[in-house]
């Protein structure tokens, strides 16, 4: 069914459809054109939307509606005291200062007729003074991250007691960053009667959980799922070898013809510099980005990209949601992500506004059982292809069928799984890492990363050893256990250690 029709039949306000034709949108998109009338009603809304749908717009758009309808009451004689900080009407939470600044760029764009819109951002990375004067007077618009809206809200800058509607942008997203006890505390500064729009990837497992907090009686709309083919979007899988076989194969890529600009994914941050040190010995014009670059940096080098000035950008997961550049011909998955569902995310950087795009993924033996989970979680199988001259010398690791997933619970008819399980430490500790907008750690991007091998291993204790095990240490011939004192005249003997695995194995 085509969901598409025209903004004016959606019953938005004069203000709202001039603006939308000023930026040259005339039809709603299926998310649009769902989500905005329950919206308008006062709904609560779980919506399961991809990236490039058109989200943003679906919830932007109802809370200018709810300002406008502010702005009414104000003329008919409810303004409110000005002498007072109250904060904002509509708080919007995103995982990364890029999508955030989306957001704030689009509520500008469709607000521009709206009289005296008072839009502004909290983000990490940017000076506390300017935020701080910001938040001291009304707001219309709020758009922040957690972790900095947290730190404004407990020291007593952010007022939050007026907030009509709260809208979570990729819920899912902030939850893998550990921002979920960020969101229920700012929650908790809210009013309850306060309206909740959701959206996700996916509603499954903690997701899930977490929309039944906060959410009353919503309405789950569910639109582009991640098993969608990606007609405009060549999938292409590589096999390399080693590392240099896969430099060679991004080598060639980055120098066809048809390659007009490209984004390369790394899966840590300092994988994307070194590997933007090397294309930029190599004569490229290219530039990293990651959570731990200043703000300023980041928003030059993704100013620099949509001006055609570079050419390539590596950059860390940081950059797979909230980037629209429709010049990216080339997604490359340089390094694979963490998650299934950042795959989705990153191939959908190119094929933007309807033009055609090429993910490439360069894959070496041991991503073998992350590119199973990412055709489990597509239901697609990612073709293989192979470069004449650069053609892998081991053979092809052997894959299985692609076995789809409901995106609000686990594979129809099973039980729901999911993939993005915390990791769970030794003593029942959990690693819960810290968000964008908090600089990660050294090695990673705000979560574990795959170059990270010995923590699989650090924390999990031996298995057991047989029959032998519950054996008295000394018959055990156990070579820490106490030692019996030499009987007298007997050859004096040394300490012989046994050869201890990583992880505590032994042999």
């Amino acid at each position: 069914m085509n969901f598409d029709s025209n903004f004016a039949s959606l019953g938005l306000a004069e203000t709202l459809t001039r603006a939308l034709t000023d930026a040259g949108y005339e039809n709603a998109t299926e998310v649009q054109a769902r989500a905005i009338p329950p919206a308008l009603q006062g709904h609560d809304l779980m919506v399961a939307s991809s990236t490039g749908s058109g989200k943003t717009a679906s919830f932007v758009i109802p809370a200018l509606e709810r300002v406008l309808a502010a702005r009414a009451a104000d003329a008919a004689g409810q303004r409110r005291d000005r002498s007072v900080i109250y904060g904002p009407r509509v708080l919007v939470l995103a995982p990364t200062r890029e999508l955030a600044l989306q957001v704030a760029k689009a509520a500008t764009v469709y607000g521009r007729h709206v009289p005296g819109l008072r839009v502004a951002t909290v983000l990490g990375g940017v000076p506390y003074p300017l935020q701080i004067k910001a938040l001291r007077g009304p707001l219309d618009i709020l758009i922040a991250t957690p972790g900095r809206l947290l730190d404004h809200l407990q020291t007593g800058k952010a007022v939050l007691d007026n907030v009509e509607i709260l809208v979570l942008d990729e819920a899912d997203r902030m939850l893998d960053m550990g921002f979920i006890d960020d969101i229920q505390t700012i929650a908790e500064h809210t009013p309850k009667a306060r309206q909740t729009l959701m959206y996700s990837a996916t509603f499954a497992g903690h997701v899930g959980r977490l929309a039944q907090q906060l959410l009353r009686d919503a309405r789950k709309i569910d639109v582009s799922s991640h098993t969608d083919t990606h007609a405009n979007i060549e999938q292409r899988l590589h096999w390399a070898d080693n590392g240099t076989h896969k430099n060679a194969l991004l080598d060639h890529i980055l120098t066809t013809r048809e390659m007009e600009q490209a984004l390369v994914f790394t899966s840590t941050q300092r994988d994307a510099d070194w590997l933007a040190d090397r294309l930029a010995d190599m004569g490229h014009a290219v530039a990293s980005l990651h959570g731990a670059m200043p703000q300023g940096r980041r928003t030059r080098t993704l100013t620099a990209l949509r001006r055609g000035e570079l050419r390539v950008l590596v950059a860390t997961d940081v950059a797979a949601r909230g980037i629209d550049v429709r010049t990216i011909s080339h997604v490359i998955n340089y390094g694979l992500p963490m998650k299934a569902e950042d795959y989705v995310h990153r191939i959908g950087r190119t094929g933007r506004a309807g033009k055609n795009g090429l993910a490439v993924t360069l894959a070496e033996r041991g991503d073998t059982g992350m590119i199973r989970r990412i055709q489990q979680f597509t239901t697609q199988n990612i073709p293989v292809a192979t470069i004449s001259g650069l053609e892998p010398k081991s053979p092809e690791p052997r894959m299985f069928a692609a076995r789809p997933e409901s995106r609000f619970g686990g594979r129809p008819g099973g039980p729901g799984k999911s993939f993005d399980k915390p990791f769970v430490l030794h003593g029942g500790d959990r690693f819960k890492p810290r968000g964008d907008d908090r600089f990660a750690p050294r090695g990673g991007e705000g979560f574990a990363t795959r170059d990270r091998a010995p923590f699989r291993h650090a924390h999990r204790e031996a298995a057991p050893r047989g029959p032998f095990e519950r054996a008295p240490a000394e018959s055990r011939g156990n070579a820490f256990a106490p030692r019996k004192p030499a009987a007298p005249g007997a050859k004096p003997g040394g300490f012989k250690p046994q050869r201890t695995r990583p992880g505590g194995y032994s042999r």
